[in-house]
């Protein structure tokens, strides 16, 4: 009586890790089903997603590169290709850094990721602005800004 009790609680624990496991799978992907959903799809193009490919961007809402100039209302954001793209700022958007930011930490020469809407002359409307975004950052260089 007492082995069997034994391998009964044995069988249960390993079916407990057995569905812990396949848990963790089932969510590990679906955070990376989100994360391709909001970044433009799955197929590894970092360049779509960054708008200096021909298409313009992953669904032409996303922007990546450095203020070259602002105002109350927008930037322009100069892209890894050389060209530069507007950004619409609204009262909606939302900033963050590595801490919580606001338009006020938004400087000529920051580097920036865009996500919004695109418009039809081009522009983009924006969503979030992200300043310093790892995707900047050398690899394997942790960041010295706060």
């Amino acid at each position: 009586m007492k082995n069997t009790n034994v391998i009964v609680s044995i069988i249960c624990i390993l079916v407990g890790l057995g569905a812990g496991f396949f848990g963790g799978i089932q969510y590990r992907n679906y955070q990376l089903n989100q994360a391709r959903a909001n970044f433009g799809g799955g197929n590894g193009n970092f360049q779509r997603f960054t708008g200096t490919g021909r298409g313009g961007g992953a669904r032409g809402g996303a922007v990546q590169g450095s203020i070259l100039s602002m105002d109350a209302s927008s930037i322009t954001v100069k892209l890894a290709d050389g060209s530069s793209k507007i950004v619409v700022l609204s009262g909606s958007t939302t900033y963050s850094n590595t801490a919580s930011a606001t338009q006020a930490d938004l400087k000529t020469g920051s580097n920036v990721a865009v996500f919004g809407t695109p418009n039809s002359d081009g522009s983009v409307t924006a969503t979030n602005v992200q300043l310093n975004p790892m995707m900047f950052r050398p690899q394997g260089s942790p960041s010295t800004t706060p």
